[in-house]
């Protein structure tokens, strides 16, 4: 702890490394009272680790007043009994020392990892409920480092900076009192020596930020790189093109680049601890020159000067920090800041203040004159979380659907047809209140859906989509996601239901199999399939399929398909179809075109008018297979 407070420590070299272009940046009004919210719950941890701070600082100043008292009372004046007495008490402050740190990092690590919890799990809970347009646009590496790097920032606010200002300020206080109170004529001289270890270390500390913002943006880049490359998706892509030998030059230019800027820091460190060594040296040497003359004369004693020597060696370091505390500072306060921004976005979609549960029984859908379109960048994300400068003029969206009304009674089957981009996944998606409509209303049970609660409706709606994703995690795990109360014999039942039970009782570890990063261990059949067990485990009242067997080859299809039996019996569905069976046993199709429903009926009835949806049979629809029954 001694050296928290003085010497030519570690903790200068990283204040002159912090970037210092945080001080232009502007705060949101309020940030610093939000950030006194957060420390109130460790009030007292925080006080107390403050006096063990300022504990340490007196320690600094203590030891070299000790030295001093053994050389001119105990050693100079040929007293034994008091250099033992002395030498005890400086044994005994190191032991104090030694507690006061291990005291101290306890309340720190407490003050420091309690607030990245509180900060985390609110940030946390906060995106989970985010819509998903927003994480269509925000870069997933963006919002990981809002919980990581931000968290932890902001976290150091409460510890390192406070720590590092309260001690610098004790010890700088109390370095120079005791400095000017032994010699006010040496104290001068040491100060006047002050300019030639500042001014190179502001220089060096400039060049230093550069360089640690260029570290760390080419960090990222490789980051980003290796995290695309890596994963099962892109992993795919780079063996199926086979480009190993560009991908490997492009990451050997940004890691040789990484290299050169480590080459270059490392220089800077060493030209700087070398600077140092030289300026501490140097202010030795007059300390010493002038103060020895001083000795000599008997201007003041031996302790005192070796006093003073070893007090000088504290008054740099301290200055140093003290001189770049408002970069310090600003960093802590823009990271809470940028956490802030995050807690700030409120979700567009979420429950009313009296929101209540969707009525039970069998569920009727009702689309009333719905008007939709998808919300600007600015309704539903940050700017600070794209990867790429927004081009939007900021106008209203384009519109998506435009007067779409129909109804789905309880247990029918409504099948969705029409071209790509006519509107189809966004009616589904309302459903399911992935997102509000801008006018109309979809209801369900007579119910608006925007003032049922989101709980209920997850609970009544389930949901199949093309590409089902599931977890880097075991099939056990995924079934429950639906359900967590489930228990194994509900998991096989569904597992049977969806014409998977066979397969995954043939596992080595069955229930605990790991199916890989997006289920990339499974075939499309096998993972789209276990999709449909966890829905059938859901049980929900109202299923959606979009386009789930789409993709699938004849066998898979066949068995997703009878698998699908099973998950629409009893409830109301809505089914994106491209398969003329599905069609065929709608109770209703739908026909969308430029987000509208120009056309509905039934298979036959929509074909004897001969007009959209015959069109659409001509050319998607007649040539697919039927599979029977």
């Amino acid at each position: 702890m001694a050296m928290m407070g003085g010497g030519f420590g570690p903790s200068v070299w990283a204040s002159l490394r912090r970037d210092g272009s945080v001080t232009k940046q502007r705060l949101s009004p309020g940030t610093v009272r939000r950030i006194a919210g957060y420390a109130r719950p460790y009030t007292k941890q925080i006080v107390a680790f403050l006096l063990l701070v300022v504990a340490g600082a007196v320690i600094v100043v203590a030891n070299p007043l000790l030295m001093k008292a053994i050389i001119d009372d105990g050693i100079l004046a040929k007293r034994s009994e008091v250099v033992i007495g002395l030498a005890v008490a400086i044994a005994a402050l190191a032991l104090v020392d030694a507690g006061l740190t291990l005291v101290q990092r306890w309340f720190s690590s407490r003050i420091g990892e309690g607030l990245i919890f509180d900060l985390r799990t609110e940030v946390f809970d906060h995106v989970q409920r985010m819509p998903v347009a927003f994480f269509m646009r925000a870069q997933t590496g963006a919002l990981v480092s809002r919980l990581n790097t931000d968290v932890i920032g902001a976290q150091r606010a409460l510890t390192s900076t406070l720590s590092s200002v309260v001690s610098n300020v004790v010890s700088l206080v109390l370095v120079l009192g005791a400095m000017l109170v032994l010699s006010w004529q040496v104290t001068v001289v040491a100060l006047v020596l002050l300019p030639i270890f500042i001014v190179p270390a502001k220089w060096v500390g400039r060049r230093m930020s550069a360089l640690t913002r260029e570290q760390m943006q080419l960090d990222a880049e490789m980051s980003s790189v290796t995290t695309e490359r890596f994963n099962v998706a892109g992993a795919m892509v780079a063996k199926l093109y086979g480009r190993p030998e560009d991908d490997a030059r492009m990451f050997g230019d940004r890691a040789a680049r990484v290299r050169d800027v480590g080459v270059t820091v490392g220089m800077y460190a060493t030209v700087f601890r070398v600077a140092l060594g030289l300026v501490a040296a140097l202010a030795t040497a007059l300390v010493y020159g002038i103060g020895g003359v001083m000795a000599v004369g008997d201007v003041f004693e031996l302790g005192t000067l070796v006093a003073l020597a070893a007090l000088l060696m504290r008054l740099y370091g301290p200055l140093t920090s003290l001189s770049n505390v408002h970069v310090d500072v600003m960093t802590a306060l823009v990271s809470f800041d940028r956490v802030f921004e995050i807690l700030d976005l409120e979700p567009m979609v979420k429950d009313k203040p009296d929101a209540r549960p969707l009525p039970a029984g069998p569920v009727t859908i009702e689309f009333d004159d719905v008007r939709f379109g998808y919300p600007s960048a600015e309704e539903v994300s940050l700017a600070s979380l794209e990867s790429v400068a927004r081009t939007e003029t900021g106008g209203p969206s384009q519109q998506v659907l435009d007067g779409v009304s129909f109804t789905a009674a309880p247990g029918s089957l409504i099948a969705l047809v029409g071209h790509s981009g006519a509107g189809k996944t966004t009616i589904t998606a309302l459903v399911s209140r992935l997102y509000d409509v801008n006018e109309g209303a979809v209801r369900i049970n007579g119910m608006d859906v925007r003032d049922a609660t989101l709980a209920s409706l997850r609970d009544t709606v389930g949901v199949v989509m093309q590409d089902s994703h599931l977890f880097h995690d075991t099939i056990g795990v995924n079934l429950r996601y639906a359900r967590p109360e489930a228990s194994e014999e509900e998991m096989w039942a569904a597992l049977r239901a969806a014409q998977i039970g066979e397969l995954v009782e043939a596992l080595p570890d069955q229930l605990d199999t790991v199916v890989g990063d997006r289920g990339y261990r499974l075939s499309g059949g096998e993972k789209q399939r276990l999709a449909l067990a966890r829905l059938l485990l859901k049980a929900p009242r109202v299923v959606v399929l979009d386009e789930a067997t789409a993709h699938l080859d004849s066998e898979s299809e066949a068995a997703v398909q009878k698998a699908l039996k099973t998950a629409l019996r009893g409830r109301t569905s809505l089914v994106i179809a491209h398969r003329l069976s599905t069609i065929r046993e709608a109770d209703e199709i739908l026909v969308v075109h430029d987000g509208r429903v120009a056309e509905r009926g039934r298979h036959e009835e929509l074909l004897a008018r001969g007009g959209l949806y015959a069109e659409l049979y001509r050319t998607q629809f007649s040539s697919s297979d039927s599979p029977a029954g």
